[in-house]
């Protein structure tokens, strides 16, 4: 295959040379998660199951250091939405996903129909926090948008902020992790981790 690569036209090359840059990540993300599942919630530091977590973080790293790379997939409509969906990432159709947005832990995410997603947006399913017994832990949690929510401009959501269907939220919004947000107003949420 390789060989055959090499004496292929220049246009082939660099098609699957493209093909390889964005779809062998991702790829490899379904294969690590298919054989080591990442449970949501507090993760020790140290454990298999952060490991894993790093493992995924680092195959999105790429992305996240050029973020050109995401922002010339949004220019062909429903090809970031598919391309986040081969991560792992569940996304409802007609997504509009605004410029200089930012999403790390591309598989923790669970976006509802026709959804807005205003100019640079940052989607962080994970925080780092110290337990109560002074030792540092992952919070991992998937970031979930209600159908035909709106995300105002500049806005920070993390780990297991929800968003309720035809929420419109402020630009610049700042969620804290497990935030529930509905008619406007952050809501008690009692499914946080324990």
């Amino acid at each position: 295959l390789t060989v055959g690569i090499a004496w292929a036209p220049l246009p082939w090359r660099m098609l699957v040379g493209i093909a390889l840059l964005y779809l062998a990540p991702a790829l490899a993300a379904r294969i690590v998660m298919a054989l080591m599942p990442v449970t949501e919630g507090r993760i020790l530091v140290g454990t298999r199951a952060f490991f894993t977590w790093w493992a995924l973080a680092n195959l999105q790293m790429l992305f996240c250091r050029l973020p050109i790379l995401e922002e010339l997939m949004r220019l062909i409509p429903g090809l970031y939405s598919l391309w986040l969906r081969l991560w792992g990432a569940r996304i409802g159709r007609l997504t509009y996903w605004g410029a200089g947005l930012r999403i790390l832990d591309r598989s923790f995410l669970q976006i509802g129909d026709d959804v807005v997603f205003g100019a640079a947006v940052r989607l962080n399913p994970h925080v780092m926090i110290r337990n109560e017994r002074g030792e540092m832990e992952l919070l991992l949690a998937s970031i979930v948008v209600g159908d035909r929510a709106v995300v105002g401009g500049y806005s920070l959501l993390t780990t297991g902020t929800e968003l309720a269907a035809n929420e419109c939220t402020r630009a610049f919004l700042i969620s804290p992790p497990f935030s529930r947000w509905c008619e406007g107003k952050r809501v008690a949420k009692t499914d946080g981790p324990q």
